[in-house]
């Protein structure tokens, strides 16, 4: 059985310390059984499954959600203290408990508990199992606490492993780029040298090209230049010299010119 003790406040009694415990089987929604005491006096109540089902349907909730805020107020003490108040008569022996909603109040739970004829036997069990409890979450934190250095040395072993994985993986980056600058120095020394000798081979053949080529250039030059100056010579009409006209030729203009005389 699972058990939770938790100090609480009466409204009626703000300053008298009072103790409660719960206690369950399987879980806080199937029933569980209530005990507060005051150090001197006991009173002890069995809340069934049944109850707590009414309880939500009156409330208009959903049942697992009561029990989510039946859990914050009597086991877990969660949120302010300010946020769940206690009564509890002892006259009639009932105990309910408010939540407080900003400016709202509304009853959360009623229970009708007994009084215990003898609650020294009470109070010594609830403080057994305080006792109980404490020895269990010590067990629970010295396991904690060996598991937790078990996992920190594992973790140092595993950054111990990593570090020695970054620095292989540096060497082997390291080696491998050295590699890589020397293949491809190699590669470039080869590429310039197939380059020399395909200048090498390719500048006698531009030479012979040129050579055909200028030839060509003064062959066709030399032909244009005798086609232009016989062209010039037909046009120009030029008469030949004198000199190297044919003697009859000159005797006949001289007949000519004589008679024109006469």
């Amino acid at each position: 059985m699972e058990r939770k003790v938790s100090r609480i406040y009466l409204a009626s009694e703000p300053d008298v310390v009072h103790f409660l415990q719960v206690a369950w089987e399987k879980t806080l929604g199937s029933g569980f059984v209530i005990t507060l005491t005051d150090g001197q006096s006991a009173w002890i109540g069995t809340v069934r499954e049944a109850e707590i089902s009414q309880e939500a349907d009156d409330m208009a909730m959903e049942k697992e959600k009561y029990v989510e805020e039946l859990r914050k107020a009597l086991v877990s003490g969660a949120g302010p203290a300010d946020t769940y108040k206690f009564n509890f008569s002892k006259d009639s022996c009932h105990f309910s408990f408010d939540k407080n909603l900003k400016d709202v109040s509304f009853e959360l739970g009623s229970f009708n508990l007994e009084k215990v004829a003898n609650p020294a036997e009470v109070i010594r069990k609830l403080i057994c199992d305080c006792l109980d409890t404490i020895a269990e979450n010590q067990a629970k934190n010295e396991h904690l606490q060996r598991e937790n250095e078990r996992l920190l040395r594992d973790w140092n072993d595993v950054q111990g492993r990593f570090e020695k994985c970054v620095s292989a993986k540096e060497a082997v980056e390291t080696d491998l780029y050295k590699r890589f600058v020397l293949v491809l120095n190699e590669k470039k020394a080869k590429i310039r040298s197939l380059h020399k000798l395909l200048n090498e081979v390719q500048e006698p053949e531009k030479n012979m090209e040129h050579e055909r080529e200028t030839t060509t250039h003064s062959e066709v030059t030399s032909d244009r230049d005798a086609v232009y100056d016989e062209s010039t010579d037909e046009e120009s009409g030029t008469p030949p010299n004198p000199s190297v006209l044919a003697p009859g030729h000159r005797r006949k203009g001289h007949d000519l010119i004589s008679f024109a005389f006469f």
